[in-house]
């Protein structure tokens, strides 16, 4: 695939950094041996007829289960109100602590020799989150007795317990979970700031830059409200996290799908805009379920989060799916902002599914923690293609004002040789006939006169003529439509014209070059022709210095004929270059500036072009595009 724009490879390279620099930031961050981990524990459910840690301790060892680190949580058999575990801590240094994974329920105690240790308080409610019980490392050896209870996703322990010196679990603890609030808090903000600059744009760039603003909030509600770290800012506000997380959740979808639309369009038959309005009306039954939960005090829980968390889901994974399959369809295709987006969508697509067929593989106890980086990744791909947006129309609109501006040249210019075809064409006739009438008489009154006479009179009669071959010029310049027209060869016309100006290249010291193919056939008046390239040949004669060179090139391109005039005379400035083809506006002491003009216009009138290149001291080239006669 090639890059049309090194800007499209530029982002595309820092995408792909970032995404490198993501796993690598979190590898310095969080590498290191933080403690020893423990390789099993114990669990014993009480039925609420074990009231302390020793009666706990006195029941036997058959009746307690062992775990494995990083097992599944097992599921509280009926009866059952809460969780006795115990744990063989290793031997630690002053100041240690021990660090769970997953812990469940909204009263949690710790108990050491019999001493509460550590006691929640139902200030937390743990749905999941980790928790770092402090530990005075006195004790040497020694046995934890853990009790936990309530919640609303059961109580118990899952995943991995380390214990360690407690300044680097915190710092590990705090690192792994707080990066969530900043990164969803950083979104926000974001979100909010992108929000105010679009205030200040116009309809058409306000629709796409809000819904990338739905995306950025709806993203950073969902970091924040899924953090771990969460509860011990929040305490007992899980219900409401939840509440956020859903709303968050249900603006996404269809928000990111109706953004997807701008970027790529309906899609094939209409299935974008289809999956935008299905995902819409499902996110209103959503809310509309979410309020009617709430109305019933929340009866409906095991209903509501079947239709949000299960179907929401697999929606979400059939969604990732469809959009990388037409993002990545449409990169192939050589569009710029669908290879960005491709990239960001695709490592945010990979991330996720992969953690969304974890979660559902493990019965919903995997914690989703890659998704946040792929998030990033994603974000800043939509903020650069908005910002190529924003220089696409950038650059649109100082094109417009270039174009504009030419177009105000060309209409003077046209306006300038407008009234000069109307005075010629009006003048040149009446101007004509007296002439020749004063010519007439003037040769007559030459043959009866004395030679002094007719020496003064030979003179009256060379005027004359160079009066009419100006005139001539402004019934050209005015009338410049072919007489007849023929297919004709250029290279044989330009063959012609460099043979008659030879002789006066030759007086001037210079030589002429053809570079000519042949079979090149264009339509139009050979005798305008010859007239238009006189013109030009003859200027890079009167250019021309020592050693001066003139070469002559025909050559087909595509469907017209290129034709080069260059030299190596004394060249123009940029500022005589732009005033080529105005009326009356000459290099030459005796000018009249009407020979280039009479040229501009006859290649007008084959419907040709024409260009200068030129630098002061380098030489002249001209450029003469027509359109071919001859297809192939």
């Amino acid at each position: 695939m090639k890059f049309s724009s090194t800007k499209a490879a530029a982002a595309i390279v820092v995408l792909l950094l970032l995404i490198a620099i993501v796993p690598i930031s979190i590898a310095v961050q969080w590498g290191g041996k933080t403690g020893q981990s423990l390789p099993e524990w114990e669990l014993k459910w009480d039925y609420g007829n074990i009231d302390s840690p020793s009666e706990a301790a006195g029941v036997p060892d058959d009746e307690w289960v062992k775990i494995a680190s990083g097992a599944a949580r097992p599921l509280p058999p009926a009866g059952v109100t809460a969780a006795w575990l115990r744990f063989t801590l290793p031997a630690a240094e002053e100041n240690s602590a021990l660090l769970i994974n997953k812990i469940y329920g909204n009263t949690v105690k710790a108990y050491m020799n019999n001493k509460l240790i550590y006691d929640s308080q139902e200030i937390i409610n743990y749905n999941g989150s980790k928790a770092l019980i402090p530990l005075s490392g006195k004790e040497g050896k020694s046995q934890l007795y853990l009790w936990s209870s309530g919640g609303d996703k059961g109580f118990g322990v899952e995943g991995s317990i380390t214990a360690g010196s407690y300044g680097k679990l915190l710092a590990f603890y705090v690192k792994q979970d707080l990066v969530d609030i900043v990164i969803g808090a950083a979104l926000l903000f974001m979100g909010v700031a992108l929000m105010v600059c679009l205030v200040f744009l116009r309809l058409d760039f306000f629709k796409g830059g809000f819904l990338l603003v739905l995306v950025i909030l709806s993203f950073g509600v969902l970091l924040i409200t899924y953090s771990p770290f969460l509860p011990l800012i929040m305490g007992n506000g899980g219900r409401l996290t939840e509440i956020c997380f859903d709303l968050a959740l249900f603006t996404l979808l269809p928000a990111f799908t109706f953004y997807f639309e701008q970027i790529f369009g309906p899609g094939k038959h209409g299935w974008i805009i289809r999956l935008r309005k299905f995902q819409l009306g499902y996110s209103l039954f959503c809310l509309g379920f979410l309020i009617l939960n709430a109305v019933l005090s929340f009866r409906l829980d095991s209903v509501y989060r079947f239709t949000t968390v299960d179907i929401l889901g697999v929606m979400m994974i059939i969604q990732f799916l469809f959009l990388m399959y037409v993002a990545i369809h449409a990169a192939l295709n050589g569009n710029r902002d669908a290879l960005i987006f491709s990239v960001g969508f695709v490592v945010f697509a990979v991330m996720s599914l992969s953690e969304l067929i974890l979660y559902y593989a493990s019965n919903e106890r995997y914690h989703l923690f890659c998704w946040k980086w792929g998030v990033v990744v994603f974000i800043l791909s939509l903020i650069v293609i908005l910002g190529r947006r924003f220089a696409s129309n950038y650059e649109q609109a100082v094109n417009y004002s270039q174009e504009l501006e030419k177009f105000n040249n060309d209409l003077q210019r046209s306006e300038k040789m407008e009234i000069i075809s109307e005075l010629a064409a009006s003048v040149a006739h009446e101007v004509r006939n007296p002439l020749q009438v004063t010519r007439g008489f003037l040769q007559i009154l030459g043959e009866r006169s004395a030679e002094k006479e007719k020496e003064y009179l030979h003179m009256a009669l060379e005027e004359l003529d160079r009066a009419s071959v100006i005139i001539t010029d402004f019934l050209t310049f005015a009338k410049p439509g072919m007489d007849t027209l023929d297919n004709f060869e250029v290279s044989r016309e330009l063959e012609h014209v460099s043979g008659i100006l030879v002789p006066l290249a030759n007086l001037q010291g210079g030589t002429i070059e053809l570079k000519l193919q042949s079979g090149l056939q264009v339509l139009g008046s050979t005798s305008k022709f010859k007239q238009a390239f006189i013109n030009l040949i003859k200027n890079s004669i009167e250019s021309l210095q020592e050693n001066g060179l003139i070469t002559i090139a025909a050559w087909r391109s595509g469907g017209h004929v290129v034709i080069s005039v260059q030299d190596n005379g004394e060249g123009m400035k940029v500022s005589e270059l732009a005033r080529l083809g105005e009326p009356y506006y000459s290099n030459k002491t005796k000018g009249t500036g009407l020979g280039l003009m009479v040229t501009f216009r006859i290649i007008e009138a084959m419907n040709g072009s024409i260009h200068f290149q030129s630098k002061k001291g380098e030489g002249t080239e001209v450029i003469v595009k027509l359109p071919s006669s001859v297809k192939i």
